[in-house]
């Protein structure tokens, strides 16, 4: 009898197989609402040339609310993409800084981001063509 095929005999690892649960996708989701989310790309986009006060992030950011800020950045830290750091002065500093993790998806977003500019026309097109559609 010769070797069988079996991953283990291969040395490849074994396939996955399908999750009936789908915990990946869910998972998968999870982030993606993260950093997906209208303020989030903004706050890492922002934070990647080092740390900022909550105030300096707010007047980067147009046209978002000090209570959006403050539940965008509690969010990213939460999931561990932003650190805040108080410092004992008077009055306190709050600076915001990315994380190893958060840095490391700057790149995801960036490449995403240039993928939605330089497909932003045949999107619209598709939407307007879309609606007209389904709007008759």
């Amino acid at each position: 009898m010769g070797t069988s095929l079996k991953p283990e005999n291969t040395g490849l690892p074994a396939p996955r197989l399908p999750d009936p649960d789908h915990a990946d996708c869910r998972g998968v989701a999870s982030v993606l609402s993260r950093v997906g989310d209208k303020w989030s790309v903004f706050v890492i986009m922002m934070l990647s040339d080092g740390p900022k006060r909550f105030n300096e992030l707010k007047r980067m950011i147009n046209g978002i609310s000090q209570r959006m800020l403050t539940l965008t950045l509690r969010g990213l830290e939460r999931d561990g993409l932003v650190t805040r750091t108080i410092f004992p002065t008077i009055p306190p500093r709050v600076d915001y800084e990315l994380t190893d993790l958060g840095r490391g998806l700057q790149q995801p977003v960036k490449a995403l981001g240039e993928w939605a500019i330089d497909h932003l026309m045949q999107i619209e097109a598709a939407r307007t063509k879309f609606d007209q559609r389904n709007d008759s």
